[in-house]
């Protein structure tokens, strides 16, 4: 049973994320303040030096995250359709692990993409994964490490973690772990939760008021 405790902490917790926001907001902008400096003098560019050998791919380069793909299964395989178009096999970048795998689609319509699950809901077998390149869409094939039925692609435990990636609004991570919170609670959490976003934000209406006195 949740207590008027838990609801105070819930409502704390929606007010820290708030604050966490405006963090984030303000680090952006010096971020935005360093990148308009000046740009070096040509005395200050090194000078090239010719080589044969392919340069490697930018670790630093920056990614859309791909959240939205549909996928299916059987028993032997996951398939993962990610609907994209103009993408190159030869550009495609792949990292399998037995609970996780990251496809980095590079240079697709000058933009660079990613999809990645950080914890499936079963093993896979690195080595039988592949990558195959459609006109309309990419086919991410998983081999499941035993036959059966996954019921859901990720892991309960990473459904429940907010998603922080760099490429997407910071508090839309954390708003999703308060969504997950809420499906997977029974009435009492429903109602609680309900209970402590509304007086949280009743307490930034009466924020905002004091400011304008």
């Amino acid at each position: 049973q949740v207590s008027s405790l838990q609801a105070q902490e819930i409502a704390c917790f929606i007010h820290l994320c708030s604050w966490f926001q405006q963090i984030l907001q303000l680090q952006a902008s010096k971020e935005d303040g360093n990148a308009a400096a000046p740009p070096p003098t040509a005395s200050q560019i090194p000078t090239p030096i010719s080589t044969s050998v392919k340069a490697p791919i930018n670790p630093a380069l920056n990614y859309v995250s791909v959240s939205s793909f549909s996928w299916d299964q059987d028993m032997d395989e996951v398939k993962i359709y990610v609907f994209l178009e103009g993408v190159e096999q030869e550009k495609i970048q792949t990292d399998f692990k037995p609970l996780s795998f990251d496809v980095k689609f590079h240079d697709v319509k000058g933009k660079n993409y990613r999809c990645a699950v950080p914890k499936l809901n079963k093993e896979i077998v690195p080595e039988k994964c592949k990558v195959v390149v459609k006109p309309t869409r990419v086919i991410i094939s998983l081999f499941k490490a035993s036959k059966g039925d996954w019921p859901d692609l990720y892991s309960k435990e990473d459904k429940l973690k907010p998603n922080l990636d760099k490429e997407q609004d910071p508090m839309a991570g954390i708003m999703d772990l308060m969504k997950n919170m809420y499906e997977e609670g029974d009435d009492e959490m429903k109602r609680t939760i309900a209970k402590a976003w509304t007086d949280a934000r009743s307490v930034k209406a009466e924020d905002a008021l004091k400011s304008y006195r």
